[in-house]
């Protein structure tokens, strides 16, 4: 039996090794607050797993825009098989860089505000930028221009990492045009500090350290069904509200592209997209608005839905970045 045992456990080891090392890992790339434990990911990948066969790993890179510099440095290197969390202000660069592959699917049942007919990416959830207060907030700003000419402090985040960060950029340019600059050297004085990512400063507007945050319509939502605290609200700005579109795709350099295919193909199934409204606190990409859960009702609408489309993002992304250094390092 001293003789055997040592073999009959080894021979069990390599038959257990094998069957491990035959269950496919499907990698998916996104931003840190999807992966955390309080946001999508565990969900998610409890689901996926149950009709899978494989083994859904998350690797959190920071937050949105820095995906696609992670995707960049690593280039062929990636073990990244699914990119999720990119928006439509950096789609336009990942497919320029050549990280990405057609997904070759057809959705269905999409309930976006907008068509959709992007061959590389799929959107998940969707949602409006929009400055975060608190409900006691006496003289909550309307418009860019009266933020600018008020005493209202606020955090933003930094749009070269963030994509809520590059959205307040898009937003700007899309609402002011030409006049773009002129705002953005009248928000200067406001902006108390700029974070690398949306959870900084979150964390910093509720140690109050500022007045607002930027952040989306739907965040008061989380504090309301989540703590039962309706103390925070969504200024309503008179220029209208800049749209994020969130989407996932499959990297170029997948080596299971099949089970890429069928993760986006879930991604838009009731499965997944009832996890978002209360873990990623969005509107889901394919949800009917009767299915969101008590409270998204009472959340601010924008009188008018800005967004530019991949193209025109990508084209006036320098041109707003450095209107935005320029203002800001004066």
């Amino acid at each position: 039996m001293k003789l055997t045992t040592p073999i009959i456990a080894a021979g069990c080891s390599v038959i257990a090794g094998a069957a491990f090392a035959q269950t496919p890992v499907l990698t998916v790339y996104t931003y840190d607050s999807f992966a955390s434990e309080w946001g999508p990911g565990p969900q998610v990948e409890i689901a996926f797993e149950e009709i899978c066969g494989c083994d859904l790993q998350f690797t959190a890179t920071g937050d949105g825009a820095a995906l696609l510099s992670r995707l960049r440095l690593e280039g062929s290197r990636t073990d990244a098989d699914i990119v999720l969390g990119l928006d439509t202000n950096l789609t336009a660069a990942a497919v320029e860089a050549g990280i990405m592959t057609e997904h070759g699917l057809t959705p269905e049942g999409l309930t976006l505000p907008v068509t959709w007919d992007d061959p590389h990416f799929l959107p998940f959830d969707w949602g409006y930028f929009a400055f975060v207060h608190r409900a006691n907030m006496e003289e909550v700003p309307s418009s860019f221009e009266a933020l600018a000419a008020s005493q209202t402090s606020i955090v933003i985040q930094d749009p070269r990492s963030s994509t809520p960060g590059l959205g307040l950029l898009m937003w700007v340019q899309n609402a002011y045009g030409d006049r773009a600059g002129e705002i953005w050297e009248g928000l200067a004085d406001n902006v108390v500090t700029v974070t690398p990512g949306w959870s900084e400063a979150y964390g910093l507007f509720l140690d109050g350290e500022a007045d607002m945050v930027l952040s989306y319509t739907t965040s008061p939502a989380y504090h309301l069904i989540a703590e039962e605290d309706d103390g925070f609200g969504a200024a309503a700005f008179d220029e209208g509200h800049y749209m994020q579109v969130e989407v996932a795709g499959i990297v170029a350099t997948t080596d299971v592209p099949d089970l890429a295919a069928q993760f986006l193909d879930f991604m838009l199934s009731p499965a997944f997209q009832e996890i978002i409204p209360t873990t990623n606190w969005m509107y889901p990409s394919a949800l009917e608005a009767d299915a969101l859960p008590d409270g998204f009702e009472t959340l601010t609408q924008p009188s008018e839905a800005l967004i530019f489309s991949a193209e025109d993002a990508a084209a006036v992304r320098e041109d707003a970045l450095s209107l935005w250094q320029n203002a800001l390092s004066q």
